[in-house]
């Protein structure tokens, strides 16, 4: 499979945030995977692409036009994708993938995730999402969305589109299994029925 890793690209993370990503890029490639990615050197884009280069995967870049200087990507990609836009970039990055992994981040990684959670509830695709929850970064987050479904914003079904690991071998088993594959977008949807 193409694996999509969204992440944070800061070089100033935490250790504890970004080892565990690094482990994860070696253990997907081990598997016969391959890497997408926003093509960056630094923070957990960079130990995504380290990860995958140590277990001898290939890894793809997608990366802005305006972001491609002050060496800030990665120079050992298989392949580099440029794009004139950020949206270009997520949506080649959507297409291309098979699965995807949110690793911790700031406001591009949410808005990523956010939108391939969307696209999926909406029936544009049927690919596998995993959140690499390492201590506990996205707790609050998953809160946030069981307090959607309590106040009847978005279908409980919705919290059954993506899972949360703190291990890398299960998140990739969750991957390959894809349970999520045959949901009925329908489902997905309150009526007015339901809404209270």
């Amino acid at each position: 499979m193409n694996i999509c890793i969204y992440g944070a690209s800061s070089s100033v993370i935490a250790g504890v945030y970004v080892n565990p990503v690094e482990i994860l890029g070696t253990k997907l490639a081990q598997r016969g995977h391959n890497l997408i990615f926003g093509g960056g050197k630094y923070g957990l884009m960079g130990a995504a692409a380290r990860g995958t280069k140590k277990g001898r995967g290939k890894i793809i870049g997608v990366v802005p036009e305006f972001l491609a200087s002050g060496g800030v990507i990665y120079e050992e990609c298989d392949e580099v994708i440029y794009t004139e836009t950020m949206r270009e970039r997520k949506a080649i990055m959507e297409s291309r993938a098979d699965a995807f992994i949110i690793t911790p981040g700031g406001p591009g990684t949410l808005d990523e995730f956010f939108e391939i959670l969307t696209l999926k509830q909406l029936g544009r695709h049927s690919k596998p999402i995993a959140i690499l929850n390492t201590c506990g970064y996205y707790d609050n987050l998953i809160k946030q969305l069981e307090s959607s479904v309590l106040k009847h914003f978005i279908s409980p079904d919705n919290l059954k589109l993506f899972a949360s690991f703190d291990s890398q071998d299960r998140l990739l088993d969750y991957l390959e299994t894809n349970p999520t594959s045959d949901f009925i977008t329908e489902e997905l949807r309150y009526t007015g029925k339901e809404q209270k």
